[in-house]
């Protein structure tokens, strides 16, 4: 879906973008039907050549149907790349789910595959990884004595396996400074995105950008910060587990709430550490339930 509605946007950047399944032309119709997708072209490869030729065959889900198909690690691998359901000779010929980015010429210049089947990324949040960022949504606007920031969301809808990004564009007041990672050695204050969120949502590591060095000569430190405009950026993954879906089966929306916290000095007064509250709101989509799984990218 997130690709059938940013499919003009990555077209005004000169981009493409379509959907391959080993999956037949009238499964994808009623797909495309019953899910609202008009734009974003579904191609069917029936007898999964170009799966093949690109090294995506699922070959988990042959073996799950074979003679090894109740061996414990054939099971543990259907769980992790075929379907936590258990497999049936029905998926056999399906990929390994992931996208491709290739360029004009046809080369492949960048793959994202996830450890589970059903963790996929966002269209923008391939992009962000690429350098390209598509448009993001807008949320919480507010400054301080010390900064101001911008947050925003990648995408305004999530569902289970979702994996997307929340990012934080902070600007210094013009004089300040606030710490980046490394200052912890001297006994400063990072600036950090403290989030709470339920248990089936996992956060990856911030994503800090490089920072600067400042020299304090009354001290003789030389401490890494932040005094010009920078981001952060937070990876964010929504479960993809029995405890997500049924959570998430209940609500129209997820709300995630935190703080950003940090310490500023200038040249000559370092202030009290201080917290931003911040809160993103995405809308959650339901899980598609009909036997038909959604196509590959």
């Amino acid at each position: 879906m997130e690709l059938e509605n940013r499919f003009e946007e990555l077209e005004a950047q000169g981009l493409g973008a379509a959907a391959i399944s080993y999956d037949s032309r009238e499964v994808l119709a009623a797909f495309a039907e019953r899910r609202g997708i008009g734009t974003l072209p579904l191609l069917s490869d029936g007898d999964s050549a170009v799966i093949r030729s690109f090294g995506i065959y699922n070959t988990v889900a042959e073996e799950a149907v074979g003679p090894r198909a109740d061996d414990p690690d054939v099971e543990a691998d259907v769980a992790q790349y075929v379907s936590v359901f258990g497999a049936s000779p029905r998926i056999v010929g399906t990929p390994y789910p992931g996208t491709f980015v290739v360029d004009r010429e046809g080369r492949v210049t960048a793959r994202f595959f996830e450890e589970f089947y059903r963790e996929r990324n966002t269209a923008a949040n391939i992009m962000l990884k690429l350098g390209t960022p598509v448009s993001p949504i807008a949320g919480t606007r507010g400054s301080t004595s010390h900064l101001s920031l911008d947050a925003y969301q990648s995408n305004p809808a999530v569902t289970v396996g979702t994996r997307f990004h929340l990012g934080l564009e902070v600007t210094p007041v013009p004089g300040m400074h606030v710490y980046a990672p490394g200052a912890d050695e001297l006994g400063y204050r990072v600036i950090r995105l403290d989030l709470d969120t339920p248990d089936y949502v996992r956060l990856l590591p911030v994503d800090y950008p490089a920072s600067e060095i400042y020299h304090f000569e009354p001290l003789d430190e030389r401490v890494p910060v932040y005094m010009r405009p920078f981001t952060l950026v937070q990876e964010v993954v929504v479960e993809a587990s029995t405890e997500a879906a049924e959570a998430l089966a209940g609500v129209d929306a997820l709300t995630l709430t935190g703080t950003l916290d940090y310490q500023a000095c200038d040249d000559r007064v370092c202030f009290e550490p201080a917290s931003v509250p911040l809160t993103w709101t995405l809308t959650v989509e339901p899980l598609d339930r009909q036997p038909a799984d959604p196509p590959g990218r």
